[in-house]
């Protein structure tokens, strides 16, 4: 594993500090505020850790505060139910004391049923794309000096866009989709839970940007604020983090300061792994916040 990925797969181990208790490290991304991703991958490893034999399938939260990126977070599980099929876990992120996230999972026996699933759209091999990387270092020139200290470099998680504008200039409108390749930055262990933990935490990347595409807008413009308000993803079969996957984005709406994203993944054989949808703040900063 490169040295980011093992940081990033340590933080999502956590430490246990009592029952139903545990703290988490913060991963710096190099702004001032908590990654979502962070919250929602630890999240569910703290929830994960108080359940035995049965895999999370679904997780639904809300964003309640910003969280400071220097400071750990403690999650604070509640055993909501263990059923013959089923267990359920309530989970907090505290820090200084107060909630900045609050979810559920649902955790469940493998079991057969009817099957379907959507398509995977046709899109380039990503071993035919650049990085999302290599196009932010290619564009940074363009950049203001304070956003050129926040050009991604090397992360745990690897990203290659499909048809990406350069954010630094003025953008063109372009319908609310989007696609991406993502992979974790080497090779992990062979354990399926650490493999959702990484997928939650990946699946807060790019998925509020969707919303901004029909509006010649970027989060790497200065007068945009965005925040995630909530989240939910749902698991559907076993994949590995560590192989491409492809992250296929829509924005049905947004409105009254707020834009709603889905997001399907699928595995390079074209079955879908994972459903995810997020509603989130998107404002001028001008605006009154």
């Amino acid at each position: 594993m490169s040295q980011t990925l093992d940081t990033l797969v340590g933080l999502l181990a956590l430490e246990p500090l009592e029952d139903n208790l545990f703290r988490g490290a913060s991963y710096d991304l190099g702004f001032p505020q908590l990654f979502g991703g962070q919250v929602l991958g630890q999240a569910l490893s703290a929830a994960s850790q108080t359940v035995e034999g049965r895999q999370v399938h679904s997780l639904h939260g809300y964003f309640l505060r910003a969280g400071d990126a220097r400071l750990p977070v403690v999650y604070q599980v509640e055993r909501l139910r263990d059923g013959g099929s089923f267990s359920a876990r309530r989970i907090s992120a505290v820090q200084k004391g107060q909630i900045l996230f609050s979810s559920i999972a649902s955790f469940q026996n493998a079991a057969e049923g009817f099957e379907h699933q959507a398509s995977m759209p046709a899109v380039p091999d990503p071993d035919d794309l650049p990085s999302y990387a290599e196009l932010m270092q290619q564009w940074a020139a363009q950049a203001t000096e304070p956003l050129r200290r926040h050009l991604p470099g090397r992360r745990a998680i690897e990203h290659r866009p499909v048809g990406m504008q350069n954010p630094f200039k003025p953008l063109q409108p372009q319908e609310p989709f989007q696609h991406i390749w993502m992979r974790a930055a080497g090779r992990l262990p062979d354990d399926p839970a650490l493999h959702r933990y990484l997928l939650a935490y990946a699946s807060d990347f790019f998925l509020i940007g969707t919303a901004l595409l029909p509006h010649a807008a970027s989060l790497w413009q200065k007068d945009i604020k965005m925040a995630s308000l909530d989240h939910a993803i749902w698991f559907h079969r076993e994949f590995r983090a560590d192989e491409w996957l492809l992250y296929s984005l829509e924005s049905p709406w947004t409105g009254h300061a707020r834009g709603l994203a889905r997001g399907r993944i699928f595995d390079r054989q074209g079955r879908l792994v994972a459903s995810v949808a997020q509603e989130g703040l998107i404002r001028k900063r001008e605006e009154r916040t």
